[in-house]
């Protein structure tokens, strides 16, 4: 009874994170794929996942959108945990060992994947986060617009929209004013 109940403990498809090689993610990612192909066990693995974000920049003027990594040296694998799965993991180039405690392989907690699936969801709907190399309180010129070379402070940042409130001083009062990003600079 004891050997019928693991058996299916084991036949359920789980998310484990392997520690691997850092920089090198994309790659071992591909060869895990290549090395499940080639052994016939398509069916014991689901995704293999690098969690990313996408970050918009604007270098020159130009706006690019990048997938920067949220766990560098880290791959999400969904899997069936056995004695063969866990050997072609392992002996896969660049990978170093999957998270767990005392060397065995621990799967990760339901709510902490969906939650990891729920930011790879909203990742594809929209490039959100957008690096943003001001603070609020610095004070910066606006570069084009209505108010160009006027100087304020930045009283608000949000780096879903790339949008910055900065204070300027219009009739002598401090009036809010909603600039993009790229049309401040420092004075």
């Amino acid at each position: 009874m004891d050997g019928a109940q693991n058996e299916t403990q084991e036949s359920e498809i789980k998310w484990y994170v392997l520690k691997v090689q850092t920089n090198r993610e994309k790659s071992i990612r591909d060869s895990l794929e290549r090395r499940v192909k080639r052994e016939g066990l398509e069916e014991c693995f689901g995704q293999i996942i690098i969690p990313t974000e996408r970050i918009v920049e604007t270098k020159a003027g130009k706006k690019k959108v990048r997938e920067q990594k949220l766990y560098p040296g880290y791959i999400m694998v969904q899997m069936v945990l056995n004695d063969e799965t866990w050997y072609l993991v392992r002996d896969t180039t660049g990978v170093g060992d999957f998270t767990g405690s005392a060397g065995k392989p621990h799967p990760m907690d339901l709510a902490e994947v969906e939650r990891m699936l729920g930011l790879e969801q909203k990742k594809e709907e929209e490039p959100t986060r957008v690096k943003i190399e001001f603070k609020v309180g610095e004070v910066v010129k606006i570069k084009s617009g209505a108010f160009e070379s006027f100087e304020g402070e930045i009283d608000a940042i949000d780096e879903a929209t790339g949008k910055l409130s900065v204070l300027i001083e219009i009739f002598g009062r401090q009036t809010p004013y909603e600039v993009e990003y790229h049309e401040v600079e420092r004075p």
